[in-house]
């Protein structure tokens, strides 16, 4: 699993009982997905078509840093499907695991686009390549 991006929780990230809002955390995992599935496929209109059952298996509380990790499972012909893991940075404990969440690339119509992509590119090997 790779770790992308930490996040840090606040007071505004809280729900009433003090630890992490589970839709901030929904928030940020959906985002940095999008972002993760936008760049691998090179088309900015890759939106989530699915999200398979959420665990919560710990929270976090204000003050932790918390990580989320993604690796992709497979590509398909207009889709990317990715599995998600986030974890508290300090103690290394599980918070959250997705194991299946579908990206879709889309036409400016907002139809499935075929995206051209079968394996993982780093930005590094695109640079190599050009």
């Amino acid at each position: 699993m790779r770790f992308h991006t930490r996040k840090w929780v606040k007071p505004e990230d809280l729900n009433p009982n003090g630890t992490l809002f589970g839709g901030r955390l929904l928030q940020w995992i959906d985002e940095e997905v999008a972002l993760y599935a936008i760049i691998q496929l090179e088309i900015p209109k890759t939106v989530t078509k699915f999200m398979s059952e959420i665990d919560f298996v710990s929270s976090a509380r204000q003050g932790d840093i918390i990580e989320i990790g993604i690796d992709v499972v497979k590509f398909g012909k207009t889709s990317i499907t990715l599995n998600c893991k986030v974890r508290n940075k300090l103690t290394r404990k599980d918070i959250i695991t997705i194991d299946k969440i579908i990206m879709v690339s889309l036409d400016e119509s907002g139809n499935p686009v075929p995206h051209g992509k079968t394996r993982i590119e780093y930005v590094k090997d695109r640079l190599d390549n050009q």
